[in-house]
């Protein structure tokens, strides 16, 4: 079998074994965290979920996040239950209960709630939403920054907006899946998709990016996941005199490029080694370099920010 990474390679931490994860304002430990076979999200991936990353105590870029969260469940009707507060109230009860303070990662889910019958119409739900929230002590491994991710280019594509827009992150994940299965069947760790037209756009899991002669090109986000990570990069760049563009691209120039990158919320910004067997570059990845340093003091400001207006 080959061997395969992804970009949430996390290091092995046996206090995961016994994490508690809140439930509709319950903690439950791990093996006893369900819910109900009728529920919205196990029937139909009827759901909205976020990904986040605890530094010292504080929820990085937790403002863009709940904008994300809110703005995508209002799209889509689905009460929270909660406002903002109520959410942050959740996840310091949680982070506390499991005695976590940095290097953990959070999945927080909300589902249209129990539904009355195994069907698909929204009415059926008639008992609330359902939150989970799930925590883990997650460090990602080293090997991801010092030999990166081999990408495949891949049959299944990043829809139009007016069949499954990109820009909720849904439970519905039926595409990224395919995406991978279709990688991993190449040989490769994640897979490269295209938008409708054929351009590159997003990995399964991830944002994309080059290098190229010193300047950063990413997709035009017509088609793309909403991330929080890709955002802050673009305005990274822009802030510090680095050439960034969001465009069309084929897979001929993310082939000839000097470097390439992913942005998500668990590994920030990881390189890529190679795209259907081709080395980016000569593995130097000094852009990369630089924007991860300027990514890490962004993090340093927002926690700080955080903090004081406590």
């Amino acid at each position: 079998m080959t061997d395969h990474t992804t970009t949430h390679e996390a290091e092995e931490d046996a206090r995961n074994r016994d994490i508690l994860i809140y439930v509709n304002g319950e903690l439950k430990h791990r093996d006893e965290a369900v819910v109900s076979v009728y529920d919205s999200g196990f029937l139909l991936g009827d759901g909205m979920w976020e990904g986040m990353r605890l530094y010292d105590g504080e929820w990085a870029f937790f403002d863009a996040h709940m904008d994300r969260f809110f703005d995508s469940c209002h799209a889509v009707s689905l009460d929270v239950g909660m406002d903002r507060a109520g959410i942050r109230e959740a996840l310091r009860m949680t982070a506390e209960a499991n005695g976590m303070t940095d290097d953990v990662h959070c999945r927080l889910m909300l589902t249209r709630g129990v539904k009355a019958k195994p069907f698909q119409h929204p009415q059926l739900s008639r008992s609330g939403p359902t939150l989970v929230i799930i925590m883990e002590h997650s460090k990602p491994v080293d090997t991801l920054q010092s030999k990166g991710i081999r990408l495949a280019a891949v049959p299944q594509v990043r829809g139009l907006p007016h069949s499954q827009d990109a820009k909720f992150n849904s439970h519905s994940k039926l595409n990224c899946v395919i995406a991978c299965l279709q990688a991993e069947a190449a040989g490769a760790d994640e897979g490269l998709m295209l938008d409708p037209n054929g351009f590159v756009n997003t990995t399964n899991a991830c944002n994309f990016f080059i290098v190229r002669k010193g300047a950063v090109w990413t997709s035009t986000g017509d088609y793309c996941m909403n991330g929080v990570t890709r955002a802050n990069v673009i305005r990274l760049c822009r802030d510090n005199g680095i050439p960034v563009f969001e465009k069309n691209f084929s897979l001929y120039e993310a082939y000839s490029a000097d470097e390439a990158f992913l942005t998500g919320t668990f590994g920030a910004q990881t390189p890529v080694a190679s795209i259907d067997g081709k080395a980016i570059g000569t593995g130097a990845r000094p852009v990369t370099a630089e924007i991860r340093r300027l990514y890490k003091a962004m993090v340093s400001e927002d926690v700080a920010r955080q903090k004081g207006g406590r």
